[in-house]
């Protein structure tokens, strides 16, 4: 027997359609039922690779008893979380409210009209460590609806107010450097220097902040800045929250050493490290740091990547029942593939015992440097290193035969933006034009199949695309195409990009303040128009909306998107300043701001040499700058792009520009006079 979610796209409620739950989706048939019978709603949220969603569905929704406590008193409603960002923040910031914490599963009491009145986390079968059990809270729940309705009301109704407020803007403000020295002092403060990283456990990776430290550097010099990122970005490689075998990284680590990771893997986080290891590699010319960007996005492209383009948005954290099983060893199973030689090697690199670190085995980490064990082992670190990669390439050819743990195969806009960008920019750095066609195959896949009669979706599974897009789904795509264009200068990307901006302007924006929605302007109505500033997991809506405004304003010299910028930073000026750590991508904006642009114009063709020069423009980490090209044959005759206007190429050449505030240098036709040009120094 399958109840309605059966017929759902979502990987996540399809796992709920077998409950004896009689679960709906968010509808208005659900919804209209709650209102008619005067029913609460009981509103579970979650997502496809949440390890404790799995663990409250078998112990609860798989429970008759339990499920017939909740369909005796409640209209039962399941939300992914990936599907519906805007239910799960709403109902997130009540329930952070009312309980002081948050996270998944996550489990909301509310009226018929929507409005929380009760909630929490993960709930267990039984009471447990002072925490009652689900059937406890089923009750207390639907008695209190029935006997204290006049009490509930006006508490939910206060909690509203609350929530309503939260997503109004503060007194304008100008965030100046003041603010951003107070963001590297805050972080310097919580700077875990052993193990890299910020306060304690658990530790999560936080590439946006650690973007923003790089940033710091390069502003002020200031080399503690660099080094604690470079140092937290080393250690995070070296712990178990990365894979070893496959290259990418999990979701975040339960320790402070980075050891034990929650093995989720998503999207996003791969997407976002694979950028800031990228920055650190430009910044330190790091051969390692190069190795990480690569093996990471080698990964995504060999098990995330759809058959049409698109990145898949997770890997489950359980398989065969287990948390962690997939990725985990004993000392004879290693043995047995790679002989005992080989073997005594890599348990000794990797830290492979008989006791083992993880429930009896063992998570691979690196606690030591290669260079002790090479020279312990009497060889070149090379050699070693040479070694290592066979016997990592033999395991995980025979890791490939355990049952994998399950993928999420959805592709959502936002998420794809940033593996589109990081993809772009890396393959423009390092020279791989495999990981440009990779982006643009992707970015192409979502124009054409997740933009529908001119409006972009959300996400889609199967081929189907129904939920409308979310700010961050249209300023992430639009951060991606724009570096999609420095990577390859064809004009599609960057008027796709443009489109972008002008329905965020159009549909998401507050004429009045200037502060953007996280939903449109005709999206459903829901109890709140949810405005969240903050980062998460991944940059807030309105932070990568400023982002693409103040590039894109750049890059056309366009002030209407620059001014629109302004207006996203002004508004969030005083919590900048006093919880800077949470706005990391935000104040990366405000230092672009405050900087002295770059702006780079290319003029070429498809030639090797162009591509050089193309390379060369991404050599540094220049965050500040923009790259606008034109492409021969490619119209310029009433060329939108100022930069762009009047120029050609040099004695037949592809030909590059590097200006400062519009003020721009000679022309060079070499990659090496282009690298020199963007330092001020001289290419000899």
């Amino acid at each position: 027997m399958t109840n309605r979610l059966a017929a759902e796209s979502s990987p996540y409620l399809k796992q709920h359609s077998e409950n004896p739950v009689d679960w709906y989706a968010w509808t208005p048939e659900a919804l209209g039922r709650a209102v008619n019978e005067d029913r609460p709603i009981l509103l579970s949220i979650g997502y496809s690779s949440c390890h404790w969603c799995h663990v409250m569905e078998r112990e609860s929704f798989e429970d008759p008893s339990v499920a017939a406590l909740m369909n005796e008193s409640f209209v039962n409603i399941k939300v992914d979380r990936e599907e519906r960002p805007d239910l799960d923040q709403i109902y997130m910031k009540a329930v952070q409210a009312m309980t002081g914490s948050g996270g998944w599963p996550m489990t909301v009491f509310l009226t018929p009209e929507g409005v929380p009145f009760y909630g929490g986390t993960y709930f267990p079968p039984e009471p447990r460590h002072g925490m009652p059990s689900f059937s406890q809270v089923l009750r207390a729940a639907a008695d209190a609806y029935r006997d204290r309705r006049d009490t509930i009301r006006e508490t939910s109704e206060k909690l509203l107010e609350a929530l309503r407020a939260s997503t109004v803007g503060g007194e304008r403000t100008e965030a100046g450097t003041e603010t951003l020295d107070g963001l590297f002092r805050s972080l310097s403060n919580q700077y875990d220097a052993t193990h890299g990283g910020f306060g304690r456990a658990p530790k999560f990776p936080q590439p946006v902040t650690l973007e923003a430290l790089m940033r710091h550097y390069l502003r002020t010099g200031d080399s503690a800045a660099l080094d604690m990122s470079v140092h937290t970005l080393r250690r995070m490689a070296a712990g178990g929250m990365r894979d070893h075998l496959g290259g990418g990284f999990h979701r975040y680590s339960v320790d402070a050493r980075w050891l034990v990771p929650h093995f989720e893997k998503m999207l996003y986080d791969n997407a976002l490290l694979a950028r800031a290891f990228l920055d650190a590699y430009r910044l330190t010319d790091s051969d390692d740091l190069r190795d990480i960007v690569v093996a990471i996005l080698d990964d995504l492209a060999t098990d995330m990547c759809s058959p049409d383009g698109g990145f898949y948005a997770a890997r489950d954290a359980d398989s065969e029942g287990e948390e962690g099983v997939f990725y985990v060893w004993t000392p004879s199973e290693i043995e047995s593939i790679l002989g005992p030689e080989k073997a005594d090697v890599f348990c000794r690199v990797y830290d492979v015992s008989e006791s083992g670190n993880f429930e009896g085995r063992n998570i691979l980490h690196l606690p030591h440097g290669l260079a002790a064990i090479a020279t312990a082992e009497g060889v070149g670190e090379a050699e070693l290193e040479r070694q290592l990669a066979t016997a990592r390439a033999t395991l995980l050819e025979h890791r490939a035969n355990r049952e994998a743990p399950f993928r999420d195969e959805k592709i959502i806009v936002a998420w794809n933006g940033l593996a589109i960008r990081a993809f772009a920019e890396a393959g423009a750095t390092l020279g791989r034009s495999d990981y440009v066609e990779l982006a643009a195959r992707a970015a192409e896949h979502i124009w054409s199949t997740v933009r529908v009669d001119g409006r972009l979706l959300h996400s889609s599974m199967d081929g189907e695309a129904r939920i409308p897009a979310f700010l961050d789904d249209h300023a992430a795509l639009g951060n991606a195409l724009l570096s999609l264009h420095g990577a390859t200068l064809e004009r599609r990307w960057l008027d796709r990009a443009i489109w972008l901006c002008e329905e965020i302007l159009e549909r998401f924006r507050d004429p009045d303040t200037g502060d953007v929605f996280d939903t449109a302007s005709d999206a459903e109505e829901l109890i709140l128009r949810p405005r969240d500033p903050m980062d998460n997991a991944t940059p807030s809506g309105p932070s990568l909306a400023a982002e693409l405004l103040s590039r894109l304003g750049q890059a056309l010299d366009e002030d209407r998107y620059r001014n629109a910028a302004r207006e996203i930073l002004s508004g969030q000026g005083d919590a900048l300043l006093r919880f800077g750590p949470a706005f990391g991508r935000m104040l990366s904006v405000v230092d672009r701001t405050l900087a002295t642009p770059v702006e780079i114009a290319i003029v070429g063709d498809s030639s090797d040499a162009t591509r050089a020069l193309i390379r060369a423009a991404h050599a540094d980490f220049l965050p500040n700058s923009v790259i606008v090209g034109r492409l021969e044959g490619e119209d310029g005759t009433e060329e939108p792009i100022g930069l762009l206007r009047g120029r050609e190429r040099v004695d037949g050449k592809p030909s590059a520009w590097v200006c400062r505030s519009y003020t721009c240098r000679l022309p060079v036709t070499e990659a090496a006079g282009l690298i020199a040009e963007v330092r001020g120094s001289d290419p000899s």
